[in-house]
């Protein structure tokens, strides 16, 4: 299976903790090989082969928004 790149604009962070916590969410799941949220662009990037609606839910339990 391939890897791809995936971009989720996240609404509510506001803060490195708030970027701390999205990432260390999203590295959690299974099949994500890296995972960088760029704060002032309110987004992340995940490398891997997660679906984007495991890594839109893991977001979601960490309190943010995905738009």
């Amino acid at each position: 299976m391939s890897q791809e790149q995936t971009v989720l604009k996240i609404e509510g962070m506001s803060c490195g903790h708030c970027k701390m916590s999205v990432e260390k969410a999203l590295q959690a799941i299974p099949g994500v090989v890296s995972a960088s949220v760029d704060l002032a662009k309110k987004e992340a990037l995940v490398t891997g082969t997660a679906s984007r609606a495991a890594l839109v839910k893991a977001v979601e339990d960490t309190g943010f928004d995905v738009v």
